[in-house]
């Protein structure tokens, strides 16, 4: 990548969004690239859908919360996310796709990731046959004292 490019808040080149999402095979139209430079150029993060559109809209973008969630999921098809469910129905967006495993912060929602490799899961049982286990979530809620 050339060092003349403009850099995002996490110094990935602008220019990288477009050719990450080519890279995955889908193209770059206005909305993915609205949402995707929300999403890959300021570290990882975990957002949800409405948090996601709440951020374009206080760009001023017009994108609707339908196609954020299409965004979203095609962006998870593709590699480039990883999707949390959390309690129920509430699913989160993770740009760090490596296994890894989170906290919840229970009073408002916030995931973080559990650095490094401090949970160990023991015991899984054999998958069914012609299937493989390809991650173990595990999410410790917290709570302030």
């Amino acid at each position: 990548m050339s060092e003349n490019l403009p850099q995002g808040p996490d110094t990935t080149p602008i220019a990288a969004t477009p050719d990450k999402l080519r890279q995955a095979g889908l193209r770059p139209t206005r909305q993915r690239l609205v949402l995707g430079r929300l999403l890959f150029e300021s570290g990882d993060r975990h957002v949800t859908a409405e948090q996601l559109h709440a951020e374009v809209a206080a760009l001023g973008e017009h994108v609707s919360l339908a196609t954020v969630y299409n965004t979203l999921h095609q962006f998870k098809r593709a590699g480039l996310l990883r999707e949390l469910a959390i309690e129920g129905s509430k699913a989160y967006f993770d740009t760090n796709t490596s296994n890894h495993n989170h906290f919840l912060l229970e009073s408002n929602g916030e995931l973080m990731d559990i650095p490094g490799d401090s949970i160990r899961v023991e015991g899984l049982p054999e998958p069914p046959e012609g299937m493989k286990i390809t991650h173990v979530d595990v999410v410790v809620r917290l709570s302030k004292d």
